[in-house]
């Protein structure tokens, strides 16, 4: 079935191609008209911002594809021609939506493999943060790290097309292994007595993270039924090398991704501490010594 406008054409003597083109005009601002009517009156009196932005984009979406079907009754006869039409705009559908189309995608393959889900720390791409919300079609983390230190939350939020599952590399700092190693140099002069602050470093980060060896250990058990995971030294250790400045020890211990800077706060406090009365024990720094 196709739309007749053979009166047009008699009443004002257009030819059929012109009769169509102000049809379709015509169409295309009578169906802009009616969206913007139904934001207006209707769309507009919605409290919640979130729900009238999504109705907001139904509406448009909607009134796209009746113009579209409107316009293929103007201009094509027949079923054959109609069944090509849709074909055509199936097309330039999937063309015009190609993005929304694959945040959707994106949003199923969230659901389907979880590569992550509300309250994960991920990284993906240059942005880094925790994820607090997944919709259809995107993901929003509250952002850590950037120009704040030791992974806090910046305090902005950034809103994430689910379709970049599928174009960056993602981390998960929770998935498969809930733990991360974290390191720490204390860099001391060559003067210092360095096997008593090694030994002292041993101590202190025991302490603090000797505990979450045998949960730790339990995770990497877990997970190597997954993922093809090595045994890996869970237990905190303390490295010996040699800097310009002096010796450097660098302490290495497991940690929960969002316990990193409470973490390093209790150990340096204990570091400073300890600094503070030996006598034998001093930071070095760059200097420049004079003969």
């Amino acid at each position: 079935m196709t739309l007749s406008f053979d009166w047009l054409t008699k009443l004002f003597g257009y030819s059929s191609i012109q009769v169509k083109i102000i049809a379709s005009i015509v169409a295309v601002l009578s169906f802009v008209l009616i969206r913007k009517i139904i934001i207006a009156f209707l769309i507009s009196k919605i409290k919640d911002v979130k729900e009238r932005y999504n109705w907001q984009k139904i509406t448009g979406y909607s009134t796209f594809v009746l113009a579209l079907f409107v316009i293929g009754q103007i201009w094509f006869d027949g079923v054959q021609s109609i069944v090509t039409y849709l074909g055509l705009v199936s097309a330039g559908i999937a063309i015009a939506l190609k993005d929304p189309i694959a945040n959707v995608g994106g949003w199923m393959f969230i659901l389907w493999r979880s590569p992550l889900e509300v309250g994960d720390r991920i990284q993906l791409g240059e942005h880094s943060g925790d994820v607090i919300d997944i919709n259809i079609f995107k993901f929003t983390i509250m952002e850590i790290g950037n120009w704040v230190e030791a992974d806090q939350p910046t305090g902005r939020i950034i809103h994430i097309p689910n379709s970049q599952v599928f174009n960056q590399s993602l981390a998960n700092y929770g998935k498969g292994f809930e733990y991360i190693w974290n390191e720490i140099p204390v860099l001391i002069t060559f003067e210092s007595d360095w096997k008593l602050c090694k030994e002292f470093l041993k101590k202190t980060i025991d302490k603090h993270a000797a505990h979450l060896k045998k949960s730790a250990a339990e995770k990497v058990r877990k997970a190597s039924k997954k993922f093809m995971i090595f045994k890996p030294q869970l237990s905190p250790e303390v490295y010996t090398n040699v800097k310009d400045s002096g010796v450097n020890l660098t302490i290495r211990y497991l940690c929960l991704p969002n316990n990193r800077r409470n973490s390093e706060e209790l150990i340096w406090e204990d570091i400073l501490k300890e600094f503070d009365k030996n006598p034998k024990l001093d930071f070095a720094y760059p200097t420049i010594r004079r003969i």
